[in-house]
């Protein structure tokens, strides 16, 4: 039997957790601007279930989750276009993420990279929310019959594991076409942005020094001594991108200039080879300065008025029960559940 093709949609996420960096913002949020105005609906979520996973102190996460959503409109999310909301405002990410938990395997989820990582030694002291946060991915996309997902490279395993989540419903309840199998899209120079003071380590929002990272609030004058202080190694930029392999700190800030100006990484190579970083991470501060500061600006001026924010991400949410409601009551209805009202 061949499958029913389902009408395209892009769905992705961000948690709210801690602050944006820069990482947020060239691995997710601006590569999510692109893809509007594409002919393609767009759906980008504040995940704040997510968030929960671990401890979040109540006004912190509702300060976080306006501020991902301020960061999303201040980089170009237009409220028009794309259907910007918080997850926990559509009761159907949590609905569906039961039945999902009840299709998904212990197995599946003990092989997860990110579990092992984070819960470590540790594993029988954290939530039962940790351990499924996968399995609540998956429902967030599989709500809206998503069927492409802008991901950074770490959480490219998650949308597989959506893929055999999906394809195990249709199988065992014999939909063969209900649930789309969803595409990860990971595309762009700088898809996993790393520390700026250890270029083997993806840049956090929890790391020790504020000096690692690039908050997506940080001001002109910040951004700059960032990068200008940003760790690097003796040697000048080489004539090839390939010859930066074993040089972290080095690739990772041509990486970011790449994505910042929308050029290959050859390109910045052939512009710099040779250079040394007394020329390279000024022309980099610059660059980031200009592209980042108004962002940082515009963040500001929404975080003043956070009622706004709360209307834009209601009005958001109202649209995406819409597309929700009908694809959750199928499935209840394909599952077995009584539906009398």
């Amino acid at each position: 039997m061949t499958a029913t093709p389902h009408t395209p949609r892009v769905f992705s996420g961000i948690k709210p957790s801690g602050g944006l960096t820069l990482g947020n913002y060239l691995g997710a949020i601006k590569r999510f601007v692109a893809a509007q105005g594409q002919g393609v609906e767009t759906m980008f979520c504040v995940v704040d279930l997510h968030a929960i996973t671990v401890w979040q102190d109540p006004t912190d996460l509702r300060h976080a989750t306006r501020e991902v959503a301020a960061g999303y409109l201040a980089a170009g999310i237009d409220p028009a276009q794309s259907i910007l909301f918080n997850q926990s405002q559509v009761s159907g990410h949590a609905e569906l993420a039961w039945l999902l938990n009840c299709v998904a395997r212990m197995g599946w989820m003990n092989r997860m990279t990110q579990w092992k990582e984070k819960a470590g030694k540790n594993a029988e002291k954290e939530s039962l929310g940790l351990f499924a946060y996968p399995s609540l991915m998956a429902a967030d996309i599989l709500l809206y019959h998503a069927t492409h997902v802008p991901v950074g490279e770490d959480q490219k395993q998650h949308v597989e594991l959506t893929r055999d989540i999906a394809a195990k419903f249709n199988h065992d309840y014999k939909v063969p076409d209900f649930f789309p199998l969803p595409e990860p899209v990971i595309e762009g120079p700088a898809t996993r942005v790393m520390n700026l003071r250890d270029g083997t380590k993806k840049m956090s929002k929890s790391g020790e020094s504020d000096m690692e990272r690039i908050n997506m609030t940080d001001d002109a004058d910040t951004i700059s001594k960032k990068f200008k202080k940003a760790r690097t190694d003796p040697d000048a930029l080489p004539d090839t991108y390939g010859a930066l392999k074993d040089r972290p700190e080095a690739r990772n800030l041509v990486d970011i200039y790449a994505a910042l100006s929308d050029m290959t990484h050859d390109a910045v190579i052939a512009e710099y080879a040779g250079a040394g970083w007394g020329r390279f991470k000024p022309a980099l501060a610059d660059l980031a300065v200009d592209k980042l500061a108004p962002i940082s600006g515009e963040m500001a001026r929404l975080m003043a008025d956070p009622a706004e924010i709360d209307r834009l991400l209601g009005e958001g949410a109202d649209r995406a029960r819409t597309i929700a409601t009908p694809i959750l009551e199928r499935t209840f209805d394909i599952v077995g559940m009584v539906r009398a009202r």
